[in-house]
């Protein structure tokens, strides 16, 4: 995302100031304040109960969808790839053009080839009971509704030795010299650095808030400037740029252009172009998968040791049966309560249906269903409901008043998380200020996790279902009850753990395969980290990974250990292979998968964690473990 002079820019706060006299203005005016600026709720009543957008349909005009929670238009990338490389090397470069003045190179349009769409592909008909469309509010434009605007013009800045942020131009009038106001009607507190607080951090805060009021012109559609890590000086050709960058009022109401519409209806039903790339696609066939997992011996000898090469990524289209399952759904949910406006704010399980359950879960939950189910499942996980998740959601909106010593980091990761999606691809788009604003909350929620890069997927695959303050919520019952906090800890021992049991259940059940390993040393942790870090966001498709969510969020931790021996298991003769050694093997496991068939996984790993007696052998494994954590024996128990 970023551009190569961009890459190799950094700004030392303490270098901006000649003297002591100089004076540091950072703040956005006197009367911004986050609480206010995202808590303006306004009721609604849909005309109908079946409100929703497939992006997989027929292209409509888009003119015709409206969301009374939205605030940005519909956007679309394009660089055409879902970039999810783990891990990324941090930029710590400095400006070799020094640190005065600073000029962003020119950005070029890229905009991906546009396919012809399917004239075959039909809206399917919606049950009833059908909730509200499952993208996020952010997918969809609202004409009734729209984001404050700043009480009064936002003036640039005339340049000065005073420390301006980028997204306040400096004017090319020297009798310009008027603060930006970025106003909403009951707030009294400014955006103002806190004490202690890093510079370059507070720039970064500064300058989302900023641009959550102003907006970014193509929003989705177009690259924007780079912010965070210029400072926009004197230089004319640079304040250019970033006033074109910017949107206004037009902006967030204009009717999108015929190229727009063309670009944003090649968009798969999930949000992504439909030519995205990884490196090493590799096909996961369905044979192996017919067989339960059982005690095994090595394969034939003469077996390849490398697995077909894919060369492009499946189309995500509707899974086979959905309509039906869409209306199993809608008998099976019920609503529990509804808001002022008559939107359903919770969902239940009927007691009726709670048998069918586990069972329905691992067919594969119906997209249009997919954000009622996720949150029923968390609730039932966690053992909350509504009244955990509105207080989750206030403090979302304190933590955004704080600061975060990650903030500079958050603000590296985000345009590398699926940039490929049609919410993440422009620069400081309302997509990734969500997903700033959302990682930027929960790094403040624990002390030992902070923020780690794998949070970012994790989180920016919630918001293509939820409102930010929900998948702060979500991520924070993730955290608490789901043990997520193990994995991101320091040490990351909840990863080791998982690997320990990975390898124990290989060890009974695959012995030769254990061997492999070991004969060529290589060690669980060097493939699978990015599995459990990430939660397989960037190890299978888009919809494989919404799957395995599906039931990840109904079984909890150990679902993901099942899906490491999945993969194992199909894998089990190219490892015992007498061809293979440490680069295919290595090279193998760390591939994106591409599954023949989505069921027959998901199937196989139902049966798996069906069985009870390996469900107490991986419990009594993890206690194990941690008798060897306490005896300080865990270093030698791993491959």
């Amino acid at each position: 995302m970023y551009g190569d002079d961009e890459e190799q820019t950094s700004w030392t706060a303490s270098s901006t100031f000649e003297g002591p006299s100089k004076e540091l203005d950072l703040s956005l005016g006197d009367s911004f304040n986050y609480s206010n600026f995202f808590n303006h709720r306004t009721s609604y009543v849909s005309n109908t109960d079946t409100t929703f957008i497939d992006l997989s349909s027929d292209t409509k005009p888009f003119g015709a969808l409206s969301n009374p929670h939205d605030r940005t238009r519909l956007s679309a990338t394009s660089n055409g790839s879902a970039n999810l490389s783990y891990p990324l090397p941090h930029s710590n470069h400095t400006n070799s053009h020094g640190r005065d003045t600073m000029e962003l190179p020119t950005r070029s349009k890229r905009i991906p080839p546009i396919p012809t769409r399917s004239q075959n592909a039909v809206s399917p008909p919606v049950s009833h009971l059908t909730p509200p469309h499952n993208h996020p509010p952010s997918l969809l434009r609202s004409r009734e509704r729209h984001v404050p605007e700043p009480t009064s013009v936002l003036t640039p800045q005339q340049p000065t030795s005073v420390l301006v942020p980028s997204s306040q131009t400096p004017s090319s009038s020297p009798t310009t010299k008027q603060q930006s106001k970025l106003s909403t009607p009951s707030s009294k507190t400014s955006l103002v650095p806190s004490e202690g607080e890093d510079l370059d951090a507070f720039h970064v805060r500064s300058t989302y808030a900023h641009l959550d009021v102003v907006g970014v012109r193509g929003d989705g559609y177009e690259e924007g400037v780079e912010r965070t890590r210029a400072r926009i000086r004197a230089s004319k050709g640079s304040e250019l740029r970033a006033e074109a960058a910017l949107a206004g009022p037009s902006e967030k109401s204009r009717d999108l252009e015929a190229q727009e519409l063309n670009v944003l209806s090649s968009l798969d039903r999930y949000g992504f172009f439909t030519v995205p790339s990884h490196d090493r696609l590799v096909f996961l066939p369905s044979g192996p998968l017919l067989k339960r997992l059982s005690s095994v011996r090595a394969g034939s000898k003469s077996a390849p040791s490398h697995a077909v090469s894919v060369s492009s990524l499946p189309a995500a289209s509707s899974p086979f049966k959905e309509q039906m399952r869409v209306a199993k759904w809608d008998r099976m949910l019920e609503v529990l309560s509804r808001d002022g406006g008559g939107n359903v704010e919770s969902w239940g399980i009927k007691a009726s249906k709670m048998h069918k359950l586990r069972q329905r879960v691992y067919k594969g939950i119906p997209d249009r269903w997919r954000r009622a189910a996720w949150e029923v499942l968390m609730n039932r996980f966690s053992k909350s409901g509504r009244k955990a998740i509105v207080e989750l959601e206030n403090n979302y909106l304190q933590e955004l008043e704080k600061p975060s010593s990650y903030d500079v980091q958050i603000d590296l990761d985000v345009p590398r998380t699926i940039s490929g999606h049609v919410m993440f691809h422009t620069r400081y788009g309302l997509g990734q200020r969500s997903l700033f604003r959302v990682l930027h909350s929960f790094s403040l929620r624990c002390h030992q996790c902070g923020y780690v890069q794998g949070m970012g997927p994790i989180a920016a695959t919630l918001l293509c279902y939820f409102e930010p303050e929900k998948v702060y919520a979500a991520l924070c019952r993730l955290h608490d009850n789901y043990n997520m906090h193990t994995i991101f800890a320091p040490g990351f021992p909840g990863l080791l753990e998982a690997i320990y049991v990975q390898e124990r259940i290989m060890e009974s059940k695959m012995p030769d395969v254990y061997a492999a390993f070991k004969k060529h040393m290589i060690s669980t942790t060097s493939y699978a980290t990015k599995w459990y870090i990430t939660l397989f966001a960037n190890s299978v498709p888009f919809q494989t990974q919404l799957r395995l969510w599906d039931a990840y969020l109904l079984e909890g931790e150990d679902l993901f250990i099942a899906v490491a021996i999945s993969i194992v298991w199909v894998y089990r003769d190219h490892i015992t292979s007498s061809s293979a050694n440490f680069e295919t093997i290595l090279s193998l496991l760390s591939s994106f998968f591409v599954p023949e068939d989505d069921d027959s996984l998901l199937s196989w790993i139902e049966r798996m964690l069906g069985n009870k007696k390996l469900r107490s052998q991986m419990a009594q494994w993890r206690q194990d473990w941690a008798e060897l954590v306490a005896s300080g024996k865990d270093s030698e128990a791993l491959l």
